[in-house]
């Protein structure tokens, strides 16, 4: 039986596509020689860690200086990166609330970042419980962020249901014992937890 839903944020809740960002300020060209060039992606991870966004991309662009403007951006215009939210998602989660299931986030987001999100989307302060590997200095899909979520929140493994939008995300959550849903959108979400019995 399903005792708390767990959803991941980007891509899930909130639209996470930093390339149509790129594309629309410089052009879609010269964002595939920048993405191919420089993993921006990668340098976020840091972030998603718990280090400090403008230290770690300002890092980046004395590192790649052929490309030090663009990659400012990312710094510059970090809530341009995120949105809008995926407002079904957003339905899915106040309404497992409303009939009182327990909902807790787990994402790879960062402290700062997060705190800059919050005014944008206020319903990321709803969940009963918050894991973001930001505080936890620690990543998905490493096992360890899955096993620290058991720890605090009390709930078997097999009793919680997540959802995320990354496979290797899901593969780690199915490794712990976890039931899980793989995202590719609201609808077919909603049937997994109507199936489940967990909303009408």
């Amino acid at each position: 039986m399903i005792r708390a839903v767990v959803f991941d944020i980007g891509n899930v809740l909130i639209e996470w596509n930093p390339e149509r960002f790129f594309d629309a300020t410089l052009g879609a060209e010269r964002r595939k020689a920048l993405f191919a060039e420089v993993d921006l992606h990668q340098m976020h991870e840091a972030v998603d860690r718990g280090g400090d966004l403008a230290t770690i991309v300002q890092d980046c662009a004395r590192a790649n200086p052929d490309w030090t403007a663009e990659i400012l951006l990312w710094r510059d215009h970090w809530l341009d990166l995120v949105g809008p939210e995926i407002t079904p998602s957003v339905t899915i989660l106040r309404d497992l609330k409303t009939r009182d299931v327990p909902v807790f986030a787990l994402s790879n987001f960062g402290r700062g970042t997060f705190e800059m999100a919050l005014p944008v989307y206020p319903f990321l302060v709803e969940f009963d419980r918050t894991y973001l590997s930001g505080h936890m200095g620690v990543n998905k899909p490493e096992a360890e962020i899955f096993r620290r979520v058991e720890d605090d929140c009390g709930v078997a493994p097999e009793a919680l249901l997540f959802t995320d939008d990354r496979a290797d995300n899901i593969a780690a959550a199915d490794a712990r014992g976890w039931q899980t849903h793989l995202f590719e959108g609201a609808a077919g979400f909603r049937a997994r937890l109507q199936k489940e019995g967990l909303l009408p």
